[in-house]
C-alpha cells in the first residue's frame, strides 16, 4: 500500500500459504497467534509467510510486532509487519497486507485469538475438494446474544440479496486462493462480503464449521453501528455484483413505472379533457384534479431515473474498458 505507513519484513523462502492478521491494539495476543499459527498452519503447508497489519493502533503492539519479525528472522521464517499511518479500518488493514503475500494460499483472520488457526487442514481439505473460498462458520458463537440474534438476520438478508447462502457471512476466519485476493478490490468494510464478491466472478465458495474461542484480551471493536453500516455495504454489494455493469437495469425498471403510470394518467386526463370539449362530460375542469399534478410529477421522475441510468451506461462503457468482465477459471493449448 503505497504511502499508506512503514513495512518491517524480514523474509526468507517462498511460501506457500500466506497468513494476513489486521491487528488493532492486541498486544497482549499477538505472541501466542503466532504461536498457535506456526502449530496449525506449518505442518501443513510447504511454507508459511505470516504478515501483521498494524491498523493504527495506540497500545504496544508494533513494537511486539517487530520483536516477533525478528524472533522469526533469527529461526528462518517468514513474518513480516506492516504499520499504516493510522487506523484506515479492515479492509485497508487485509489489503495491504495482501498486496505483499507471497503464497498460493492466503488466510485471512482476527488477532483476537477468537479465531482458532488449528482450523486450517479442516479448511484446506475442503478446499482440495475443488473450491477456491472457504468462509469459516461459527456454529457455536460464544458471542452475547444481541450480537448473535442480529448476525443471524443479516445472514440470511445476504443471501437471499446475493444468492450466496451461508450461515456466518461475518466470520473472520476465511481461507482463498491467490488469485481470488487479486480479482476483487474491498474497500469500507467490504471485507465481509468476500466470498459474495467472489461468487460474483465465478469463484467456487463453501462454508465448514469452525472452533470459536471466547475473547481472552481487550474488548471487541464492533457496536451497534457495524449492523447498520452492514445494511448500507450490503446495498453496496448487491448493486456491485448484480449491476455493475448494467447500472441502467438498476434503476430503469422504476423509472418504466414511473413513466408509464404518469403517461396513462396524463393520456386518461386528455381524454376526459376532449370528452368535456365535445359536450359528452358535462362542464368541467381537469386543472384542478390531483390526478393532473402526480400524473406530470411521475413522467418528471421516470424520466429523470431513466436519463440517470443512461449516463451511468455511458460512465461505465467508457471508463469500465480496462477492466475485465470475466474470470478465467483455467486454460489449455495444444
Amino acid at each position: 500500500m503505497s504511502g499508506a505507513g512503514t513495512v518491517c519484513s524480514l523474509q526468507t523462502a517462498l511460501p506457500t500459504v500466506t497468513v494476513v492478521v489486521p491487528v488493532l491494539n492486541e498486544e497482549h495476543s499477538l505472541r501466542q497467534l503466532v504461536s498457535e499459527l506456526q502449530a496449525g498452519v506449518a505442518p501443513h503447508a510447504a511454507g508459511l509467510q505470516i504478515v501483521l497489519v498494524d491498523d493504527g493502533s495506540a497500545d504496544g503492539s508494533w513494537g511486539i510486532i517487530c520483536e516477533l519479525a525478528q524472533q522469526q528472522h533469527q529461526q528462518h521464517a517468514a513474518l513480516s509487519g506492516i504499520r499504516l499511518r493510522r487506523n484506515f479500518g479492515k479492509a485497508a488493514a487485509l489489503t495491504a497486507g495482501m498486496q505483499v503475500a507471497t503464497g498460493s494460499l492466503i488466510l485471512m483472520l482476527d488477532a483476537d485469538l477468537q479465531d482458532d488457526p488449528s482450523e486450517f487442514h479442516s479448511m484446506l481439505q475442503k478446499m482440495q475438494s475443488g473450491y477456491d473460498v472457504v468462509n469459516g462458520w461459527k456454529q457455536r458463537r460464544l458471542d452475547p446474544w444481541h450480537k448473535v440474534y442480529p448476525s443471524r438476520v443479516f445472514n440470511w438478508l445476504v443471501g437471499w440479496m446475493t444468492g450466496l447462502r451461508l450461515h456466518d457471512h461475518n466470520c473472520g476466519l476465511k481461507l482463498f486462493r491467490r488469485e481470488v485476493a487479486e480479482e476483487i478490490h474491498i474497500y469500507g468494510e467490504l471485507h465481509r462480503f468476500i466470498p459474495v464478491l467472489a461468487h460474483s466472478r465465478g469463484f467456487r465458495v463453501t462454508e465448514v464449521a469452525v472452533h470459536h474461542r471466547p475473547r481472552q484480551f481487550g474488548v471487541s471493536k464492533y457496536g451497534v453501528r457495524r449492523f447498520l453500516r452492514g445494511l448500507l455495504d450490503l446495498l453496496t454489494v448487491t448493486f456491485l455484483t448484480g449491476f455493475r455493469r448494467r447500472p441502467l437495469h438498476a434503476i430503469g425498471g422504476a423509472g418504466l413505472l414511473l413513466l408509464g403510470i404518469g403517461t396513462l394518467g396524463l393520456a386518461y386526463l386528455a381524454i376526459v379533457w376532449l370528452l368535456i370539449r365535445t359536450g359528452v362530460l358535462p362542464t368541467g375542469s381537469i386543472g384542478s384534479r390531483p390526478l393532473l399534478a402526480y400524473s406530470v410529477a411521475a413522467v418528471l421522475l421516470g424520466g429523470q431515473i431513466l436519463s440517470l441510468g443512461l449516463l451511468a451506461e455511458l460512465i461505465v462503457a467508457f471508463t469500465g474498458r480496462s477492466e475485465e468482465t470475466y474470470s478465467v477459471r483455467e486454460r489449455t493449448d495444444s
